[in-house]
């Protein structure tokens, strides 16, 4: 096996000369490069699994798959194959912009299974869409009615803090009890709330999990029935492409 200081790291920009991005049938634009051990199968079934809708806000957008995206530099370098230590160095994503283009060059050495790899794909398109998009006015009255009617939990560490934040009242006016809501962590919690259900949404469609995988440390998960209206509604907004299917199953068979 190679060692980290035998192995070159190319520049982001190389790499990107270096693979033909391809469309997939929804108009996401993605690419692989190097050793990632992902099958173009595995790979073209996770890319698809984005819905078509989502691609207009998207369209200056491209998913490199690469084995490892190294941290510790200043620029954007990219490993083509894994090493110990050069997976030390890695981090699971890192962005860079080639003219009109935002690429995200995506690690895939990192992850353990797909799983790991379709969650850390799906989330960075759900918040790219929110980048260009923005939240549906819609998810967001509906995920601060579950957060008014004290829903237990959230769906991520960031989603949690700021609906804390958002919820902590301030009194006006030297006490003359008028309250008002943090409208700046509101809005950020908006956009934490429904990049996460966007996401897990995504993960849904391509891969089967248990949502108490999806669990950090430190909050309480969103109870299953609020999650599951957050999906139904997002699969309303945005609905699934042919050949994939959206379910919501509280409990295994077997």
């Amino acid at each position: 096996m190679s060692t980290g200081a035998q192995l070159e790291l190319w520049h982001a920009e190389k790499v990107a000369t270096q693979v033909p991005v391809g469309e997939a049938a929804n108009g996401i634009h993605f690419a692989a490069w190097g050793e990632t051990r992902i099958t173009d199968t595995d790979l073209e079934r996770l890319v698809g699994a984005v819905p078509a809708s989502l691609s207009a806000a998207l369209k200056n957008r491209a998913y490199y798959f690469v084995p490892l995206a190294i941290a510790d530099t200043g620029e954007v370098m990219i490993a083509p194959s894994y090493t110990v230590d050069l997976g030390d160095r890695a981090i699971c994503h890192r962005n860079a912009s080639f003219g009109s283009t935002e690429a995200v060059f995506l690690s895939t050495r990192l992850v353990e299974d797909r799983f790991g790899l379709a969650f850390e794909f799906f989330i960075n398109v759900a918040h790219n869409f929110v980048e260009s998009a923005g939240v549906p006015e819609s998810f967001s009255a509906l995920a601060w009615s579950q957060a008014e009617a004290q829903v237990r939990g959230e769906t991520s560490q960031d989603a949690w803090e700021t609906r804390r934040r958002a919820q902590e009242h301030h009194s006006l006016d030297s006490g003359a009890g008028r309250k008002v809501i943090d409208e700046r962590s509101r809005s950020s919690y908006h956009e934490s709330a429904f990049s996460d259900s966007l996401a897990v949404y995504m993960l849904s469609l391509a891969v089967d999990f248990d949502y108490h995988d999806l669990r950090e440390r430190e909050y309480p998960l969103l109870a299953a029935p609020a999650l599951a209206e957050r999906l139904r509604h997002v699969a309303n907004l945005f609905p699934a492409n042919p050949g994939y299917e959206f379910q919501i199953l509280y409990r295994r068979k077997g």
